[in-house]
């Protein structure tokens, strides 16, 4: 993350604001109101941005618990950047989020994670828990993303626009045992060689080395989480399994999540002096994950949950966390009701690796939504080298098929991932265009709306390249344009989320989505002043508005003449 240069600003005080702060030149100076946007859960439109990576707010947060970077950006992959929510509530009040239609912002965890680093790669970078999923202390807000101040603004200032707030949530594992989380609460009892289950000189290990300065045999891990609420394989504590359940997953330790046996405050958290964590009676370890999670929702008003690695925990677990999901928001709302959005009940959507958009047993768990992991694949095949309309009817017919309303389930389809790949950055015109016209809910991922070039990708960890800084002074405003468009387009239209599909031309390949009470055509590929295929779908003499262009139109005999923008985009929606 850069801030601008003194010099930059002075002249964007000479210039104007950067093209990609402003309204995209295409867009209609007015648009409608949003008559048919619908509920949240039938169209959800889902920012999900990793927080570091975004915007640096306050930078005076930048090296909390001793964090540092790198001069070299291969070394720097794995660092804290210093991306924050007072970045996020920047961009909020800029109107980011409300340009490209979003309705939730999901966040990378923001709780604490483990201070220091462990080995990344093929012992190629030091590896910090920018990303959320090394979780240290769930009671207390990491100090790089801000105060709980800055946390209440953030929400504050998106519920003030309609945008709904949703954390990452991890309940199958906590952090690793990092050098300098162990040396400040497992570093019990010192000698002139040792400290716990550290070796003196730790602090200069490297990455060649790291590991040797850890005694694995030490009796002190006792002290870390303890046996009774994680395997690790440690001495003294249960092997990971071999099944979803149980396995370590990417060798992090396992939570207990399914065991009965109620359990007291891990050690590390009786050692830790600022934790909020108290020993609650008979609890379990589900009892206690889900008791510090939802004090998040009950103190600051989180509208929903993504939950992390799903099929890897059990369903009675995320049962649970909905449950006390859904009350804790209650309470909250009650309690601030001019700060809620509207009475819409807590939202939960997972991460269960391979989930297409069908509903199976998984849903029953609590899950409003699950992510699409069909999606990607199918929109790489679709927008090729240049977009094959034909893949892309059989891609919206099959998804209309199953999530069109009244179905009981959404998903949500993304082009690019954390966890998979980013999506080639010459075709977001394209891709933009068969994601955000897509049935069901969508994902934009944090810079596929602006082109952000990959990252640096290590050998033995290419997905860090997913994961670059938000590419601010360099934005591709083609592309930024196209997608606040058709971002907007989609927010006043739940025909798009939840109606039935209809193919209406082949060339320009022309389609319609229809639900009660809304009622869309939209077409690709279309050339210059022609005439667009509408059907019944609009009454004969009413008329259009192409939401692309801002132009009107009369619907004579089943058709409107209309001079699209460039690209050939045409969104049809009845005028007001």
């Amino acid at each position: 993350m850069t801030l601008r240069t003194l010099a930059l600003a002075a002249a964007l005080a000479l210039s104007g604001p950067p093209v990609w702060a402003q309204s995209p030149a295409t867009a209609p100076a007015a648009a409608p109101a949003a008559a048919h946007a619908g509920s949240f859960a039938d169209n959800p439109i889902v920012y999900f941005v990793i927080t570091d990576r975004f915007l640096d707010g306050n930078p005076a947060n930048d090296h909390s618990y001793g964090r540092t970077r790198e001069a070299k950006p291969a070394d720097d992959v794995g660092t804290f950047h210093g991306g924050d929510l007072a970045g996020l509530t920047r961009k909020l009040k800029d109107g980011w989020f409300q340009d490209l239609g979003v309705n939730a912002i999901w966040i990378t965890a923001p709780y604490e994670q483990a201070h220091g680093w462990v080995v990344g790669g093929n012992k190629e970078f030091k590896h910090y828990a920018y990303h959320g999923y090394f979780a240290l202390d769930y009671t207390r807000l990491d100090q790089n993303m801000g105060t709980e101040d800055e946390l209440r603004a953030f929400v504050a200032a998106a519920h003030a626009q309609g945008i709904r707030v949703l954390f990452d949530v991890v309940m199958n594992h906590p952090g690793y045992g990092d050098l300098r989380s162990l040396s400040e609460y497992v570093n019990q009892p010192k000698t002139d060689k040792k400290a716990g289950v550290l070796w003196a000189g730790w602090e200069q290990a490297t990455l060649r080395d790291y590991h040797s300065y850890i005694d694995y045999n030490d009796p002190a891990w006792l002290q870390w989480w303890g046996p009774d609420w994680i395997r690790s394989g440690l001495r003294g504590y249960t092997e990971g399994g071999r099944d979803d359940l149980t396995m370590q997953l990417a060798y992090l330790p396992d939570f207990k999540t399914e065991s009965p046996k109620p359990v007291d405050l891990p050690p590390l958290l009786q050692h830790k002096p600022d934790t909020h964590a108290k020993a609650l009676p008979n609890a379990t370890v589900r009892d206690y994950l889900v008791s510090w999670l939802t004090q998040w929702v009950r103190d600051y008003g989180i509208d929903g949950f993504r939950a992390d690695t799903v099929k890897h925990v059990e369903p009675a677990s995320w049962a649970a966390l909905k449950a006390a999901g859904v009350q804790a928001l209650a309470d909250w709302k009650a309690a601030h009701p001019k700060e809620a959005i509207d009475n819409a009940p807590f939202w939960m959507t997972g991460e269960y690796w391979g989930q297409g958009i069908e509903r199976n047993a998984i849903y029953d768990a609590g899950f409003d939504n699950m992510i699409n992991f069909d999606f990607q694949d199918r929109a790489r095949e679709a927008v090729g080298t240049s977009l094959d309309t034909a893949k892309v009817d059989r891609l919206y017919s099959d998804y209309a098929k199953v999530l069109a309303a009244p179905a009981r389930h959404n998903v949500l389809s993304y082009l690019s991932s954390h966890d998979t790949a980013l999506f080639d950055r010459s075709r977001l015109v394209d891709a933009g265009s068969v994601l955000l016209l897509a049935p069901g809910g969508v994902q934009i991922f944090y810079g596929d709306e602006t082109a952000r070039p990959p990252g640096y990708a290590p050998s033995g960890d290419k997905q860090q390249a997913t994961r670059s800084d938000m590419n601010w002074d360099a934005v591709d405003s083609t592309v930024l344009s196209h997608w606040r468009t058709l971002g907007r387009f989609r927010a006043r239209h739940v025909a798009l989320a939840r109606g039935v599909h209809a193919k209406l031309a082949d060339a320009p390949y022309t389609f319609s989505r229809i639900t009660a009470d809304d009622r869309v055509v939209v077409a690709l590929g279309a050339a210059a002043a022609r005439k667009i295929v509408v059907g019944n779908v609009f009454p004969e003499g009413s008329t259009v508005r192409d939401a692309y262009t801002g132009a009107t139109a009369r619907v004579t005999g089943g058709a409107v003449a209309l001079t699209p923008q460039t690209n050939g985009v045409v969104l049809l929606e009845a005028a007001p």
